[in-house]
């Protein structure tokens, strides 16, 4: 996010900025970057003796590995890391929403309710309801009904997917629903308190929020940073965002060099345009090359003579010269219509794109790929190449 934050960075500062420093954090396939990233939280002031930052992976029973297969899972499989810990309260986030939030203020508030369980929420466009979990309150905000992705929702009031527990609750809660297929939080743990009586209540929240799940929202909420006016600023000094920084040398921008509207990482060459655009950390951009509405990740290299329109490009990818991307018109997915859905060229890490290839929108490539890959040249808006290995 904005060419240097990861997705946890945000939890992360949000925990240390209100004051929590007891943090697990829930980690599933491939989890080495992660870890790397995070290593003992000294960006966040996390490392200490007590508390502090701990990643948690699924590990190995006598029966063999289990996966975190639902939200409620993965709490479940570190019973014993909370109970060490022995608290009062547990506080459960998401790891890919983009926000500020003061978690101290929440606990008040689920203090003053006499509450088992607060869950933050706020409205959403009636529109787009049926994604979320739709809260039903009354007028002291506690939550008399909650419905999990309903095709026709009876309330715009969207849960966050953050939650206050009281321990004894979720510890008791999570044990009587450990053998529900992908046991999850929206789908049997809220539903299974909610009949049983248990006080939950609704806590709203007014502020930015965005949940980056789809390659969409990711393109749009790095798109919002680098607005004249952000409404979301990373750089406020009485709420940071914290993250880890590696020692790398500045920016080196080309006299006939173009930049607009755009946030540009530390290490990175540009001899060409840039224009409404996020680049990262050691990026090189080769002269005459413009990249126009996208996000360039760490590491990156595109080619003399290239242009690159609203795309979502990976880590250490290299692309040639003379390369068009975002041509045509769009088309539908003929590879995953869930996932890719939008306008943007999206380009997997560690990725090659040969010379003067052309590449229409809404598609998706990973792995080395050569010029025989594109059929005369081109792949066609809806299309895709994944090579074997390629990181998609």
């Amino acid at each position: 996010m904005g060419g240097s934050t990861g997705f946890i960075d945000f939890p992360l500062s949000n925990c240390i900025n209100s004051g929590v420093d007891t943090v697990g954090v829930l980690t599933q396939y491939q989890p080495l970057r992660l870890n790397t990233h995070i290593g003992i939280g000294i960006p966040w002031d996390l490392d200490r003796n007590v508390g502090g930052v701990t990643v948690l992976p699924p590990y190995e029973r006598s029966k063999g590995s289990d996966w975190y297969t639902g939200t409620a899972n993965a709490i479940y499989q570190n019973l014993e890391y909370m109970e060490n810990y022995n608290p009062d309260y547990v506080l459960i986030l998401s790891g890919d929403h983009i926000y500020k939030m003061d978690y101290e203020v929440m606990l008040d508030y689920h203090k003053a309710n006499n509450a088992d369980i607060t869950i933050a929420a706020m409205p959403v466009p009636i529109e787009e309801a049926s994604r979320f979990g739709i809260l039903i309150t009354d007028e002291s905000n506690r939550i008399t009904e909650f419905e999990e992705k309903p095709p026709v929702p009876r309330s715009n009031l969207a849960s966050m997917g953050i939650y206050i527990f009281s321990w004894k609750v979720l510890k008791e809660s999570l044990i009587k629903m450990k053998d529900e297929p992908g046991c999850d939080f929206g789908k049997h743990i809220i539903p299974y308190c909610h009949a049983r009586g248990d006080r939950i209540f609704a806590y709203e929240y007014n502020g930015y929020w965005k949940d980056v799940g789809t390659l969409g929202s990711y393109w749009e909420a790095n798109m919002e940073l680098i607005d004249i006016i952000p409404e979301f600023n990373l750089y406020e000094e009485y709420w940071r965002i914290y993250t880890k920084s590696d020692v790398i040398p500045p920016q080196y921008v080309d006299s006939n060099a173009k930049i607009e509207r755009s946030i540009i990482g530390e290490g990175t060459e540009i001899h060409g345009d840039v224009i409404n655009s996020v680049i990262g950390a050691g990026v090189t951009i080769g002269k005459g090359a413009v990249v126009r509405d996208s996000i360039v990740m760490q590491g990156t290299v595109i080619g003399a003579g290239s242009e690159i329109n609203k795309a979502i490009i990976a880590e250490n990818v290299h692309i040639g010269s003379g390369v068009k991307a975002g041509v045509g018109d769009y088309a539908p997915s003929t590879y995953d219509q869930k996932v890719y859905q939008f306008d943007l060229v999206t380009i997997g890490e560690n990725s090659v794109i040969p010379d003067g290839v052309q590449v229409g929108k809404n598609t998706a490539i990973a792995g080395e790929t050569t010029v025989g890959d594109y059929p005369d040249g081109l792949l066609a808006s809806g299309n895709y190449i994944i090579k074997a290995g390629g990181a998609r």
